[in-house]
């Protein structure tokens, strides 16, 4: 299947209702978006919960972790729904909590932690669910696209553009910081 991106100052159609309307998504469907090499798909998002909080999930092969970063004001929370990821994340002693969370598995990071993940097998998906208005970090940092899947090639965001989405969605990254090795 070839992925069909949404070009820049396209309008993609939403399966989201934009307000707190009762609905449902089949398999698959949400507002989806490549960053990374990873597939980020918004199944619920702070419109339809008058901002409390977002749902999405995450698929992506083994890779790199992401950049360390911390969100001020967004709690955020890991669900291994298959594979194994492992997370590190900072508490407020400076310790570092670092585990790999396999099928079933569920981590927390309060809002104001650094953190950072990494997939450890050789594909995984997780759930997570964000304080409200987040979950629209992914699209804004990366593109949205109507495939299914994690790029074939990563999408990397220049420097201007995660810089604007990391503001936009006070998001802070810490590129001289690691927390796995």
């Amino acid at each position: 299947m070839t992925a069909e991106f949404v070009r820049p100052g396209e309008s993609p159609r939403s399966t989201l209702p934009g307000s707190p309307s009762p609905f449902v998504l089949a398999a698959g469907e949400g507002e989806r978006a490549h960053l990374f090499d990873q597939l980020f798909t918004v199944l619920l998002s702070g419109d339809e919960t008058e901002g409390q909080f977002g749902v999405f999930t995450m698929e992506a092969p083994r890779g790199r972790a992401i950049p360390v970063h911390a969100h001020d004001d967004v709690h955020e929370i890991f669900y291994v729904l298959d594979g194994q990821v492992r997370v590190a994340i900072e508490d407020a002693d400076g310790e570092i909590l670092d585990r790999v969370l396999t099928t079933g598995d569920f981590g927390y990071v309060p809002a104001g932690r650094r953190h950072t993940f990494r997939v450890e097998s050789l594909r995984a998906r997780t759930l997570g669910v964000s304080t409200g208005g987040f979950e629209r970090f992914f699209a804004a940092a990366g593109e949205r696209t109507e495939a299914t899947a994690p790029p074939a090639v990563p999408v990397i965001p220049s420097g201007e553009q995660l810089g604007e989405a990391a503001q936009r969605f006070r998001n802070e990254f810490f590129h001289d910081v690691r927390l796995i090795d």
